[in-house]
């Protein structure tokens, strides 16, 4: 029998963590060696299958990989700031690294992709497999609707407890049709009197309230015509299953910059 996958969790104690974990637990070609979570998380020591609701897996949530655990892939799923203390930890270990947290500033992100030049790294604005789809269905649509006179809008809908505004995810359908039809400026929301709506924006419209594990929709209409591509999110666990196969995609490969296209064979 092959060897298990040694993986293990950054942010082990939040939402989507806890689901990691359970997914983890349940996948038979991964082994969950550890779970690390912010130093003063109230959780440090609990056992992270018994905060994901499983029963206890022997695991210790820990504010650092133990040194005497070996891993084979980690998936952080944190916070920026999260992110940024374990990447040190991958690059000294050498862990490939699946960053499924959003919210990074341009300079953190720049020091992630860095990081590439010395192990795997597979960093994606969205985790799930029909996201990615739609990342590539808008990819076409803009192209063919390039000057033809169409207005593109995002519109993204979350729970009230995400911090970042827009996600991610609507931020990356925006940079898509900007590469494909050329619109230079993101107008996120709108108020007052504006004037008629120009040609060069995409508007961004973030949409927070009750526990709603996102959507996002984009809007290319014109005059006399409308399409929408839609995405709904059920439950978290798109995210996280898609962010499992990215971490055994990324196990062994060599040091690079990995996506989501090629996790699904998606592209060239």
């Amino acid at each position: 029998m092959s060897m298990k996958i040694q993986i293990a969790f950054n942010g082990a104690a939040g939402r989507m963590g806890n689901r990691l974990v359970a997914l983890g637990f349940e996948d038979h070609s991964l082994k969950i060696v550890a779970g690390v979570d912010w130093a003063k998380n109230p959780s440090q020591g609990k056992d992270i299958g018994e905060l994901a609701g499983i029963g206890a897996l022997g695991v210790p949530l820990t504010a650092d990989i133990p040194l005497d655990v070996r891993v084979d892939t980690l998936v952080d799923f944190s916070t920026p700031e999260g992110t940024m203390s374990i990447l040190k930890t991958c690059m000294d270990r050498k862990i490939p690294l699946v960053v499924a947290t959003t919210g990074h500033t341009l300079e953190q992100k720049q020091e992630i992709l860095a990081a590439a030049h010395h192990i795997p790294v597979l960093f994606s604005p969205n985790m799930s497999l029909v996201v990615n789809v739609l990342f590539e269905l808008t990819r076409v649509a803009s192209k063919v609707l390039r000057d033809k006179g169409f207005d593109v809008e995002v519109i993204e809908r979350h729970h009230r407890f995400k911090k970042d505004s827009p996600s991610g995810t609507a931020l990356q359908f925006a940079r898509i049709v900007q590469e494909e039809m050329g619109q230079t400026h993101l107008q996120h929301g709108r108020e007052g009197f504006l004037g008629e709506r120009p040609h060069h924006e995409i508007g961004v419209h973030a949409v927070r309230g009750g526990d709603n594990v996102g959507e996002h929709t984009v809007i290319f209409t014109t005059l006399g015509e409308t399409l929408e591509l839609v995405h709904k999110g059920h439950n978290r666990d798109s995210y996280a299953k898609g962010a499992l196969a990215a971490a055994k995609y990324l196990t062994g490969k060599r040091p690079g910059s990995y996506q989501m296209e090629d996790v699904l064979g998606l592209g060239e």
